[in-house]
């Protein structure tokens, strides 16, 4: 597993673009993800936002991401029009400066499409003036770069960018050099003709025109916009939501010759009415199919096949759901079921980044002599933390065994009736002492075995066997389990996902099983997201009203493409635990200090369930009082 990087992912934030991104978009298909700039993809089905926007602080960071996915979703999907970028991109193929060409193109339309969303989302507008502000002020410091280093078309573009946004008809740049001034006033009438155009076409037309004059110039070294639309040249349609929308042609493209004489044709009408949905205009069909598989033929429009009555009719009630409580029309040609419970492809259950996980169970060997030693020692290490959180559990069992049960609201009438009389509100009931109070508690500890654990799985024992024998010494059931992902067996569709069962449910109050905690040892990769959603089913199936799951980790989620998405799904599997009645707790264990960036990470999976202990060494001190207030919380 990877240590924690600079590249930080704010799981809520992310959620909320992923949601903006399907919203605006209309498309439940498309992900959300960052990139090194803004762009959409329907070949793909992604919609990204720029990493420009990390660096920058929070009050700037989330209204700029969300510009980037208003201008993808609502601008480039609908008003971009593909054509004239496919001739667009033809025209400028073999100039000299295409990244300038492309950048240019995308400053350019993002402009014109920022005052289309603007007018029909004025919500928007906020966050337009912050991405301007942030973009105007990189701009400046790039500018003086630029000049300073002799990048004049880098230079060129900063001038433009800064032109265009400027509140002033004429901007002064005292860092810029005279020469790209010059250029710049010379360019000045094709840019102020930006605020007019009014389509795509008109803004690729500026763009080429600017491109042209300025083929002298050696193209640009830094690359600030991308072009808007990936795949560009396998778009058929005239705008991206066309082509979401688009009716593909039959599957098969063959011709049959039918004799119109010798054809039945039924010219008359047939439509139905109901007062919801009055068929006025009499051009509504009463059943529509859009058909993918067929046969062409010389037959006219009009014609029907004869049918027996109520074939269409009563068939269409019959859905994915189950058996109609109508007739059983299920052996009509018309009718196809879909066994599927949702009625498509279904994705993995243990979410979409782990559709090619696998989960492999390893049952733990029988202790050797070694284990049991080491075992017997860890216990005595941990004595003084056990005893002392066991006697607070049982005196804490006691005294809510032996407190007073009497003036209650409701219960046993007792003998002592006068409070019915001196009281406005009186309780003159009780409830006999309970005779017992037991946990009603289930817990599951994942304990990461990733490669970056090897300086740390003794000492991290020392906190599992205290986790063992405190829960073995009140009885409660729980269960043990090392987990990794092997990198060295990782294919093509197959991620191998390994779950070493040290303890289960069944066996947890065995105290000859304790040694089995020696065999945990550090391994490959962690695939966090796909771990915990597994025993969160597992934990889900059980009978007691109190479920927990600890996880002891020392990082991000790493293993094979799961780098970025490993947090957020890991969080998506968090919330979906915790929705289900599972407490989570992620338990973060350091090399001696933990860094601010460490911190905001675990608090962007696990949210304020964390527990963040500096060194491994201090896990017993940190491990006890949480333990504490967890079986606390269950009596």
């Amino acid at each position: 597993m990877q240590r924690f990087n600079d590249s930080r992912v704010d799981t809520h934030l992310f959620l909320q673009l992923q949601d903006l991104a399907t919203v605006l978009s209309g498309n439940p298909e498309i992900k959300f993800e960052y990139n090194y700039g803004s762009l959409i993809d329907l070949i793909d089905f992604k919609l990204t936002a720029s990493r420009f926007w990390d660096n920058t602080p929070e009050a700037v960071k989330e209204p700029g991401l969300k510009t980037d996915v208003y201008l993808r979703a609502i601008g480039t999907l609908r008003y971009s029009t593909i054509p004239e970028m496919k001739e667009f991109v033809e025209n400028i193929h073999e100039i000299t400066i295409p990244k300038f060409a492309y950048q240019l193109f995308g400053l350019l339309e993002d402009i014109r499409l920022e005052e289309i969303i603007k007018q029909e989302r004025p919500g928007t507008k906020k966050a337009f003036v912050i991405r301007t502000e942030a973009y105007e002020h990189y701009f400046q410091s790039q500018l003086a770069v630029n000049a300073t280093r002799g990048f004049p078309l880098d230079e060129l573009f900063c001038l433009i960018y800064l032109q265009l946004v400027s509140n002033r008809p004429d901007p002064i740049f005292p860092k810029a050099t005279a020469s790209q001034l010059q250029q710049l006033e010379e360019l000045k009438p094709l840019l102020y003709s930006v605020f007019e155009a009014k389509t795509t076409a008109a803004i690729t037309r500026i763009t080429e025109q600017i491109v042209f004059r300025l083929s002298n110039y050696k193209d640009t070294l830094n690359e600030y916009f991308i072009f808007p639309i990936s795949h560009l040249e396998k778009y058929e349609k005239n705008t991206l939501f066309d082509e979401l929308t688009r009716t593909d042609a039959l599957a098969n493209d063959d011709f049959e010759e039918v004799d119109q004489e010798e054809s039945e044709l039924f010219d008359e009408k047939f439509s139905t009415w109901h007062r919801e949905n009055k068929n006025e205009n009499k051009k509504q069909n009463f059943l529509q199919f859009e058909l993918e598989q067929g046969t062409k033929t010389s037959i006219m429009g009009g014609g029907a096949r004869e049918t027996e009555d109520g074939d269409q009719a009563m068939a269409s009630i019959q859905g994915s759901s189950g058996q109609s409580k109508q007739n059983d029309y299920s052996e009509n040609e018309a009718l196809e079921k879909d066994e599927s419970p949702s009625g498509g492809n279904q994705s993995s259950e243990y979410g979409e980044e782990n559709k090619n996980a696998v989960k492999i169970d390893l049952e733990a060997n029988e202790s050797t002599k070694e284990d049991i030693l080491a075992y017997q020692e860890l216990v005595m290490d941990i004595e003084p933390f056990k005893r002392k959180l066991a006697i607070t559990i049982e005196k804490t069992i006691e005294h809510k065994k032996n407190e007073p049960r009497q003036d209650l609201v409701f219960g046993r009438l007792s003998k002592k009736l006068l409070p019915i009389v001196l009281d406005e509100n009186p309780r003159v009931f009780y409830k006999k002492n309970e005779e017992s109070k037991q946990f009603d508690a289930a817990f599951t500890l994942l304990v990461d075995c990733s490669a970056s654990m090897h300086n740390k799985m003794d000492e991290t024992k020392r906190g599992i066997v205290l986790f063992h024998e405190v829960l073995t010494h009140l009885k409660i059931p729980h269960s043990i389990i090392g987990f990794w992902e092997d990198a060295n067996e990782v294919k093509e569709n197959y991620q191998p996902n390994y779950f070493h069962r040290i303890h289960a449910f069944t066996d947890s109050f065995y105290r000859s099983n304790g040694p089995k905690i020696m065999q945990l040892e550090p391994q490959e990769d962690n695939r966090d997201g796909f771990s915990i959603r597994v025993v969160t089913k597992e934990l889900e199936a059980r009978r007691e009203k109190n479920k927990f799951l600890l996880v002891f980790s020392d990082g991000e989620p790493a293993a094979a493409n799961y780098d970025q998405n490993g947090t957020i799904d890991t969080n998506i599997a968090v919330s979906d635990a915790r929705k289900k009645g599972i407490d989570v707790i992620g338990m973060f264990l350091a090399n001696g200090e933990i860094d601010e960036r460490e911190d905001i990470t675990m608090q962007n999976i696990y949210g304020r369930e964390r527990v963040m202990i500096p060194s491994v060494s201090e896990l017993p001190e940190h491990f006890a009082p949480l333990l504490k207030k967890l079986l606390l919380k269950t009596l």
